[in-house]
């Protein structure tokens, strides 16, 4: 059995997500985070390249947005880039972030709050409420 280096599976994986979000599938998705942003970048010629062909854009993510949907080491201190159709999606995910943020510093992110936003990015994301409880219920790593 032939071995798919690292860049070639995260590629393939940005390639299906691609493909998701313009059918209409998922609102927005994300490629695998990276370590670093020059890490990240070396796709950046090839997530083109998917952008055109799929009639889908995407957005430079360079600090990981972190909610309680998914575990803290999975997106913090990471890079990642964002695929979507509409801007008006893209908006949402920026202002939903902004809030959040806004929260904090007015010391209002209170348990209800956290679980209100991560609820939210995981319909952004159009995952199902049975798949966002799922993973707020197993995520042992919060913030």
């Amino acid at each position: 059995m032939s071995k798919i280096d690292a860049f070639s599976y995260k590629l393939g994986a940005a390639d299906c997500f691609c493909e998701m979000v313009r059918a209409g599938v998922k609102k927005i998705a994300l490629a695998h985070p990276c370590d670093t942003r020059e890490e990240r970048d070396s796709f950046l010629t090839e997530y083109e390249k998917l952008c055109q062909e799929y009639g889908v854009k995407m957005y430079q993510e360079d600090e990981g947005f972190l909610t309680d949907l998914f575990p803290v080491s999975l997106n913090k201190d990471r890079f990642n880039t964002i695929f979507y159709q509409d801007d008006a999606v893209l908006k949402a995910y920026l202002d939903l972030k902004a809030e959040k943020k806004q929260a904090q510093e007015a010391g209002t992110y209170t348990p209800e709050k956290r679980r209100d936003i991560a609820w939210r990015y995981g319909k952004l994301l159009s995952y199902t409420d049975e798949g966002i409880e799922r993973l707020l219920a197993q995520n042992t790593e919060k913030e």
